[in-house]
């Protein structure tokens, strides 16, 4: 019998794959990835056209699961992608497919 995944880690990865659940969010995470910089919601909303309160809501759900950091700039808030969270959800993925990834961490 094949050892299953571990509960804790196989709950972490849901978590994952439930926040980038909505093409928004993955839109989101592409466009921070892409920009390499940490940006105000100002200049998300912008980019993807929708009301401030929806994307601030996809940006909550993006934090929680720490692909989104959260930097204060004054008053405002500015969000910019986590590299190390990012970066271990390939090996994630692999994982749960039932594919070797060599050398990953299991949680960010």
């Amino acid at each position: 019998m094949t050892d299953l995944l571990d509960r804790t880690i196989a709950d972490e990865y849901a978590s994952w794959f439930r926040a980038l659940a909505d093409g928004t969010r993955v839109q989101i995470v592409e466009l921070l990835a892409r920009q390499a910089r940490p940006m105000s919601v100002g200049e998300i909303v912008a980019a993807v056209g929708l009301a401030q309160s929806t994307v601030s809501q996809h940006l909550k759900i993006l934090a929680d699961v720490r692909f989104v950091l959260i930097e204060a700039v004054g008053t405002a808030r500015h969000y910019r992608i986590n590299d190390n969270c990012i970066a271990c959800f390939p090996s994630a993925a692999d994982v749960v497919m039932g594919r070797p990834a060599p050398g990953a961490k299991t949680t960010c």
